[in-house]
């Protein structure tokens, strides 16, 4: 049986008597130190002279809100509450009526409550939670107003320059944000760009914080700043397929003649030990619903849209200075809702540049910064085993 409320959503099961005992086996939801009620506590049983029931919890407290006889009812608003009645009917409007209240203040935690009936035990989870407030972006009326171009540059003006010439082709009003922490800072000057200046060769990843961080709309994209726009190149598309799936939070196309994607799978270890993370290439987790040239997967190529609230909980590790890509979405892994997509609209250039001497000094460290970027893994994640 289900409560149900006017969205029709089932937000609290009641387990059927398969014993004597009936409660919200899915558990209930509770603020810390506010009482709540405990929805859907029955006995099925008959037969008796006299019914009694215990309720029994850790970090909270439980009371009946009427009581008609006070000797009936035992611990009102203690760890342990004991209820009797001469008739069941009598007993179940004291369920109907049970309360709980936490003793701990935390954001979010588990309490177990035992609800015993001569030999017949049941245990109920209760979650005490702190609710959050909600992050709402203005969905404004187009394009402009609904997403944000973030790029992260170093040492590549020209580049740079050539990649916002073909944006502006489009879309001539979108907000372009650039992270920028090269040796000789450079002035990027036009209508709607803001150029972010950092300290010289602060890293891949701490430029993209800075860059996500001044995001003021509901998404945003991310592009290097050694891509081109195409004709064919379609934000609108991005936001269309976003939009369709509430729950999706990065969405990647094709760079080039690339589209890779990659799947992660997590081995948990024993407790102290560090588990293993392998990766694996153009697997996938199936179909996005309604959507057939899309699939579900863990990491994209780095040209995707993405909601700016949740890419902000996770966040990109500064300790990563060069490169790094597939470490963002070991981060993501389990709080993130990744696909990839085939589509003809979500498709960017990538020409193939030569790079300067200088930059190729500060973007390949060989075998010292692979090693780094391991030794990260292995620490920061807790791993014992990394397979490619």
């Amino acid at each position: 049986m289900d409560i149900r409320d006017s969205t029709g959503f089932a937000g609290v099961l009641i387990s059927p008597p398969n014993s004597p005992l009936q409660y919200p086996s899915n558990g209930v939801p509770v603020e810390p130190l506010k009482t709540t009620h405990l929805p859907g506590l029955a006995v099925h049983a008959r037969g008796r002279t006299v019914f009694k029931v215990s309720l029994r919890a850790s970090h909270g407290v439980m009371a009946v809100q009427r009581v008609p006889q006070e000797q009936e009812v035992r611990g009102q608003n203690q760890s342990t509450l004991d209820i009797s009645a001469t008739s069941l009917a009598h007993l179940n409007d004291l369920l109907a009526q049970v309360t709980y209240c936490s003793t701990v203040y935390h954001l979010h935690m588990d309490d177990w409550v035992h609800f015993s009936f001569e030999d017949h035990e049941v245990i109920f989870p209760v979650t005490i939670k702190r609710s959050s407030i909600s992050v709402l972006y203005d969905p404004g009326t187009d394009i402009n107003s609904q997403v944000t171009i973030v790029i992260k540059t170093f040492l590549r003006y020209k580049e740079l320059r050539l990649l916002i010439e073909s944006i502006r082709v489009k879309y001539p009003d979108i907000r372009i944000i650039i992270a920028d922490d090269s040796i000789e800072p450079e002035k990027v000057e036009g209508h709607n760009i803001y150029q972010y200046i950092m300290p010289p060769a602060q890293g891949w990843f701490a430029g993209r914080n800075l860059a996500v961080s001044q995001v003021t709309s509901k998404y945003f994209l991310w592009v290097d700043d050694d891509f081109l726009f195409l004709k064919e190149t379609s934000i609108e598309k991005f936001v269309e397929i976003m939009e369709a799936i509430p729950k999706l939070d990065v969405l990647g196309g094709t760079a080039g003649s690339v589209r890779f994607y990659f799947t992660l799978d997590h081995q948990v270890g024993a407790e102290g030990e560090g588990g293993c993370l392998s990766r694996q290439k153009n697997q996938h987790h199936g179909p996005l619903p309604g959507f057939k040239d899309c699939v579900l997967v863990d990491i994209v190529v780095n040209f995707f849209l993405a909601r700016t609230d949740a890419v902000r909980k996770v966040g990109f590790d500064p300790n990563l200075q060069r490169a790094a890509h597939p470490e963002f979405f070991t981060d993501g892994l389990g709080r993130l809702l990744v696909a990839s997509c085939a589509d003809p609209g979500l498709v960017i250039g990538h020409p193939n540049r030569e790079r300067t001497a200088e930059y190729k000094k500060f973007r390949h460290h060989g075998n010292d910064d692979t090693s780094a970027r391991l030794r990260l893994y292995y620490s920061k994640n807790h791993l014992k085993c990394i397979g490619y």
